[in-house]
């Protein structure tokens, strides 16, 4: 499988999103701005199908993975202390830069091997779904690009394939990447907006209620089709952008059109064999597709993926993760069409 290292610097990664990496015995002491200036190239990664992921172990020799653009930074372990208002999975918080991050020991979140046997060592300071929080973790190896169709669903059995989104190989290893979004998710249960969510009125007879909805993470595809049950409309389930995109030219096949079926798609943007900026730029080349309405709906955010999503040519984009936001664009887009 093809892909290229980009290895640990001798000092922190500096870059918008700052992504930073503590030092590793195995670095090399000579590598400096031109590494840093690798490194900023992995912003561009993003539309051309490819995926940059910060590898570590989890107290055995087993790689997991987890998206760059989700990495804050990565710190050698910092004293912990409690909050009275934490969940009971978090294992404390910890002080970064003057802010007070929750804390949570992935492997026993995951339920990955003997928990115990191995010490944590770094923290890993993610941001996503619009929230700041740290991962300990036993090693942090190195960072990697992968090609996204090289990716593929995790099995089906096991009780950590629950945390995965994919698998993949890089010179051989194997690579768990895990749901951050799922652990989060179920050690932090949020509390739910979507009861005062008000049903779309009656539309027009010929007015698709129907979404399709794309998404490699179980919690997300579950809590859009939650929203979508509340607005009354119904929806359909992929995990990837290759399935939607062959799923939709299945419809132009079989003589159905997909305007007349799905009233949107909704789209992550990280997922394997296909993300959704690279699904996104396929329905626009293709003319039974073209005037679809495409919304999409990550939880990575800022002004990079604003700028992504004009690129592509997407109608609207929505960080993760708001129920009245989302139901507030769909609805919008539905009676558009009333």
């Amino acid at each position: 499988m093809a892909g290229s290292v980009i290895p640990l610097p001798a000092r922190p990664l500096h870059r918008r999103r700052h992504a930073q990496v503590p030092p590793s015995p195995a670095d090399n002491p000579t590598m400096s701005q031109d590494l840093l200036d690798r490194i900023d190239q992995r912003t561009r990664l993003a539309g051309h199908n490819r995926l940059a992921l910060l590898l570590f172990r989890l107290g055995t020799r087993q790689l997991f993975g987890v998206n760059v653009f989700k990495v804050q930074e990565v710190l050698p372990r910092p004293p912990l202390f409690t909050l009275p208002q934490l969940p009971p999975a978090f294992s404390g918080a910890a002080d970064v830069r003057g802010r007070s991050i929750p804390v949570l020991d992935l492997a026993r979140a995951i339920g990955h091997g003997d928990a115990d046997s191995v010490e944590p060592k770094y923290l890993v300071v993610t941001e996503f779904n619009r929230s700041v929080q740290g991962f300990l973790v036993s090693a942090v190896d190195r960072i990697v690009n992968i090609a996204v169709q090289d990716i593929h669903p995790p099995p089906e059995h096991g009780a950590e394939q629950h945390y995965l989104t994919g698998v993949t190989r890089h010179h051989g290893e194997l690579i768990q990447l895990i749901d951050v979004e799922s652990v989060l998710a179920e050690s932090a249960p949020r509390a739910s907006d979507a009861d005062r969510i008000a049903p779309l009125a009656a539309t027009s007879p010929t007015a698709p209620r129907e979404v399709l909805v794309v998404d490699d993470s179980r919690v997300a595809r579950n809590q859009i089709r939650l929203v979508l049950e509340q607005l009354g409309l119904g929806s359909t389930l992929l995990s990837d952008g290759r399935q939607a995109l062959e799923h939709l030219q299945a419809l132009v096949l079989s003589g159905i059109d997909p305007h007349e079926r799905y009233a949107m798609v909704i789209s992550d943007i990280e997922m394997p064999a296909m993300d959704g900026y690279t699904l996104t730029t396929e329905i626009r080349r293709d003319p039974a597709l073209r005037d679809m309405f495409v919304l999409l709906h990550t939880s990575l955010s800022g002004v990079f993926n604003q700028a992504m999503v004009e690129r592509v040519g997407a109608d609207d984009f929505v960080p993760k993760y708001s129920e009245h936001e989302l139901a507030q664009r769909v609805a919008a887009r539905v009676n558009a069409l009333a």
